[in-house]
């Protein structure tokens, strides 16, 4: 599939290098499907670039799974945009200032994966981190696997207004938007 009128970078086609890897680290906002690895490659570029990072998982949950209340995670992330000149935040949570996030950023970087290569890095993560919590995660969360979660990866995290969002994102932000669909696509962001 070609890149619309060269607005959003997609892999396995021509596009703007620009667009995979700004200049000075820049600020960079990572979307994606639950288990595509957003924490992941937030953390490589965070490293990569030398910027801070912002998992907005650590923003959302409290220890023991417990929702932190919205307006309290909007001024947390509010206050990070606005400390630091250069950034990676990872996750999706519209009321975490999803708007600003995405219009600041230099680049947006879309995680695609189908569905079962989600729930196969998922649970991969799961067996990785099984009875402690992540590193991208509060502490006092320890990861976990149930069907809930599986059931948010296969179907609930993909319905039709989560990927009219997407699409949204891809028709407003094109020319800064870099979509992956597989991990041979992620490989090559990285190796940029």
């Amino acid at each position: 599939m070609a890149a619309k009128e060269g607005k959003t970078l997609m892999f396995g086609c021509r596009g703007n290098r620009e667009t995979v890897k700004p200049p000075n680290g820049g600020k960079t906002a990572i979307i994606g499907y639950s288990g595509s690895g957003k924490s992941t490659l937030a953390k490589y570029l965070g490293k990569k670039y030398q910027v801070p990072v912002l998992h907005l998982d650590q923003v959302h949950w409290l220890p023991g799974w417990r929702e932190r209340e919205r307006l309290e995670s909007a001024e947390i992330v509010g206050r990070f945009l606005d400390e630091n000149e250069f950034w990676v935040i990872d996750g999706n949570y519209s009321a975490m200032e999803y708007e600003r996030r995405m219009a600041e950023a230099d680049r947006i970087i879309f995680l695609k994966f189908n569905r079962f290569a989600c729930l196969s890095r998922a649970f991969h993560r799961y067996f990785c981190n099984r009875g402690r919590t992540r590193k991208s995660m509060t502490e006092g969360c320890p990861e976990k696997m149930d069907l809930e979660f599986i059931w948010w990866i296969l179907h609930e995290g993909r319905t039709g207004r989560q990927k009219k969002k997407y699409r949204a994102v891809q028709e407003k932000y094109g020319k800064k938007l870099t979509v992956i669909r597989n991990q041979r696509e992620l490989d090559f962001i990285v190796k940029l």
